[in-house]
């Protein structure tokens, strides 16, 4: 094994303070040009697979029951696999990946995933494979831990250690037994750092084919993990201030010509900025071609999208709006879709018929544009176009008209406001609309709205072309709509309200379709202008970025990133006849983890003052590397933890891995550090007897991370804190598995000190039938249970 002094540096982006390592083409160590591995690291890595591979995929068949977000991800498997577009806010590749494992199973996208518990026997979903994949993932995740350290030139010792910390966190392998989209988050995460390290192995070669190769590389697998969730950001992140030092030290470099330098930022830019944003860009173009028909996720979407989409085109309507036209009214400002009525009635204020918002195209969305009466319906004057029928004239509807809207479905009911709270949103401003009237009423003023044509220089309205208000003529309000839904009485459709001095976003209305068969034949059709790829990408993240800031629902098992390190809460995944999975991480590692952290930079901040005071504490070389190696690692936890603490939306443990990987790799750092001087003999000692006491506390917890049959004494012991939740009195007693069926008698305690005969005797003694007696003495009180086995 080299010494430290030719150990690979790599992992730290620069030593300020060495500036010895040239980027010249010619290599300044003999480490530079060979990674300090060999054949036995690579039998080691094998035996390590096979190691975490049973852990991985033991019982993958159980529960054989829909489990936590299992409902989201394999909900959007089936879209997936049905061509139906869906939305969600996370990018698709991990998606992807989960319904080509099904597809290639054999899945038809037909199971319902929509509750917890769902029995995955009653239909034919191949859920085994599709777990098997990230378990797959998870189990690579164990040696690509170890050859991260090593080709960052940590020893086999340390390596080994992060491996198995990797293998046995229960955290990770509850995450990567089920379908969820952690696991490749995390995979895509190890990879990129591990092609990172390598890149840096032969960075004192520059432009060979290694160094682009791994350099590209990490590229690649850059876009895979943001392409998962955006949390790869971070990880871009990470590389991003590993780049910029080390071009800085490059930039300092006397040797390197302007030509080589010009290279070098060049060489970046194509491969860690370009090459990833290709990979992530590719990748919504491939979601987008998977998904061309329309599905529950057109909602979220603009209508100029979902006309895109097979099955919610709209055919082209007239240009031109007259009164008598029938017209459907769209608003613009939320997507919740048209302007809607029906014959239910409110429950609270007038009780008079609802109008809504209604996201999919519907009979009940149909209005006719009247005048202020029947008389001036009539009129139609001042004339603008004779009609079809040579003999009806047409009127357009002009900005500042006052109109009636009619609903067609239920008509002679119209759209009315009235000064009457609005059903939920009960504030002084919003006022009600309803839908009145009834047959041989002509209506009164409360029917009566201004059309106000908003920044737009046509005086008239026009389908798909003008954006509107409609003002309430007694009320002054506007037409509005917001993102609140009616209770299971409104059927959850979308408010809508008449709102007093309202901004004009959530009051603008535009008009989709227009009928009327008194308009000329060579009247001019219009329709949406179908976005293509470009525009639907960005309109996509910009929905996307929305929706994930207003995920700030409460949920009884979120928890605050500073929770996290100290593994404060888990979150309850699964529970069904006393068995549970609970994810929680293994207390050691989090631990362990957490204080190794810590000391790095408490060991730092030493150093840093020693160095002020003109103290020189380099410990031939180690000192240096060990500071740039956890440096890197903990610069990336601080990257992939920290951000959490500015977010205000839910937030889970799940979120916290990331950080806890490289959280591991510090920990493994520290731990090669205290044992560099030491015997191998020593080495292997200590590192044995830390991995064997991560590996016995990870079959502590083993019940709570595959769900497996536990008792309630065990439950119990292993709540070592008080707000882990997971429910012991769900478990059975270990008296009840022990013995099945038998009654016995039991003191205050709850030892036994009765067998059944005694118990048998109480009971005939004392008369009583219930699972609880109680025989008074002047010592002890004994109680009878029936243990049911």
């Amino acid at each position: 094994m080299p010494s430290l002094e030719h150990r690979n540096t790599s992992t730290a982006a620069i030593d300020n303070n060495n500036n010895s390592t040239s980027t010249s083409h010619k290599p300044t160590c003999k480490a530079d040009l060979k990674p300090p591995i060999n054949m036995r690291d690579g039998v080691l890595a094998i035996l390590l697979f096979a190691l975490a591979f049973p852990i991985r995929m033991q019982n993958l068949d159980s529960p054989s029951q829909v489990v936590f977000d299992e409902v989201h991800f394999g909900t959007f498997a089936n879209h997936y696999i049905r061509e139906r577009f869906f939305f969600d806010v996370h990018p698709p590749l991990a998606k992807i990946l989960i319904a080509l494992a099904g597809r290639v199973a054999g899945y038809q996208g037909d199971f319902d995933f929509s509750r917890i518990g769902n029995d995955y026997s009653a239909g034919h979903v191949p859920y085994v494979a599709m777990r098997a994949q990230g378990a797959l993932l998870g189990t690579l995740l164990v040696p690509i831990a170890y050859f991260t350290l090593r080709f960052g030139g940590h020893s086999i010792y340390a390596s080994a250690f992060a491996a198995l910390a990797v293998c046995y966190e229960n955290s990770l392998v509850t995450n990567s037994r089920l379908i969820l989209l952690d696991v490749y988050l995390l995979f895509f995460i190890a990879m990129t750092i591990l092609c990172w390290n390598r890149f840096f192995h032969h960075r004192s070669r520059p432009f060979r084919l290694a160094w682009w190769f791994w350099l590209a590389l990490t590229g690649v697998n850059l876009g895979f993990t943001v392409s998962c969730k955006w949390v790869g950001l971070f990880t871009i992140g990470t590389i991003g201030l590993s780049t910029v030092m080390d071009l800085w030290r490059i930039l300092g470099d006397l040797q390197v010509s302007k030509k080589a330098l010009g290279g070098h930022f060049l060489a970046r830019i194509l491969c860690l900025i370009l090459l990833p944003l290709s990979v992530y860009v590719s990748i919504f173009y491939v979601h987008l071609k998977m998904l061309p028909h329309s599905g529950d996720g057109d909602v979220h979407m603009s209508a100029a999208f979902q006309h895109s989409l097979a099955g919610n085109e709209i055919p082209d309507s007239p240009i031109d709006v007259a009164y008598g036209s029938k017209i459907t009214l769209r608003h613009l400002s939320t997507n919740g879709g048209y302007l809607h009525s029906h014959p239910s009635a409110y429950q609270t204020g007038s009780k008079q018929q609802q109008i809504t918002l209604y996201p999919y195209r519907d009979e009940n969305n149909w209005w006719i544009i009247r005048k202020l009466n029947s008389t001036l319906d009539a009129q139609n004057e001042p004339a603008d176009k004779l009609g079809k029928d040579n003999a009806t004239w047409l009127q357009w509807v002009r900005h500042g008209d006052i109109i009636r809207l009619e609903h067609v479905a239920t008509s002679p009911r119209k759209l009315h406001s009235h000064d009457e709270s609005a059903p939920m949103t009960d504030v002084e401003y919003h006022k009600e609309v309803s839908g009145y009237g009834f047959p041989d009423f002509e209506g009164d003023a409360n029917d009566w709205w201004r059309v106000e044509i908003v920044d737009d220089p046509k005086e008239r309205l026009e389908t798909l072309r003008t954006r509107f208000r409609l003002v309430h003529m007694l009320q002054s309000c506007a037409l509005f709509s917001h993102e609140v839904q009616l209770p299971d009485w409104g059927f959850g459709q979308q408010e809508v309200t008449c709102m007093q001095q309202s901004k004009k976003p959530k009051t603008m209305w535009m008009i989709e379709e227009t009928r009327n068969d008194l308009l000329p034949d060579d009247t001019r059709m219009v329709n949406y202008l179908v976005p293509g790829f470009w525009g639907k990408f960005i309109e996509l993240h910009k929905v996307m970025w929305k929706v994930n800031e207003g995920l700030t629902q409460s949920h009884p098992y979120q928890s605050r990133p500073s929770a996290w390190p100290m593994l404060r809460r888990g979150i309850s995944f699964w529970a069904n006849q006393g068995r549970h999975i609970y994810f929680l991480g293994n207390p050691i590692v989090y631990w362990m983890t957490t204080v190794a952290v810590f000391n790095f930079l408490i060991l730092w901040a030493f150093f840093q003052v020693r160095a002020k005071l003109g103290y020189t504490d380099d410990y031939k070389g180690r000192r240096a590397f060990f500071e740039q190696s956890a440096g890197f690692y903990l610069m990336a936890w601080a990257l992939h933890y920290l951000p959490f603490y500015l977010m205000n939306r839910q937030l889970f443990l799940h979120h916290y891995l990331p950080a806890l990987y490289f959280a591991i790799l510090v920990l493994a750092t520290a731990i090669d550090l205290a044992i560099a001087r030491a015997t191998p003999r020593r080495r292997l000692i200590s590192v044995l007897l830390l991995a064997l006491g991560v590996i016995a506390i990870f079959y502590q917890f083993e019940a709570l991370t595959y769900g497996k049959e536990w008792t309630r004494e065990a439950c119990e012991q292993q709540q070592w804190l008080p707000s882990w939740q997971f429910d012991c009195g769900s478990y059975q007693s270990q008296m009840a598995t022990a013995l099945p069926g038998k009654k016995v008698v039991l003191d205050e305690h709850g030892s036994i000190i009765g067998d059944e005969a005694m118990a048998e005797s109480l009971l005939s003694n004392q008369s009583i039938s219930y699972h609880h007696s109680t025989q008074r003495s002047a010592n002890t009180a004994p109680q009878e249970h029936f243990l049911h086995g």
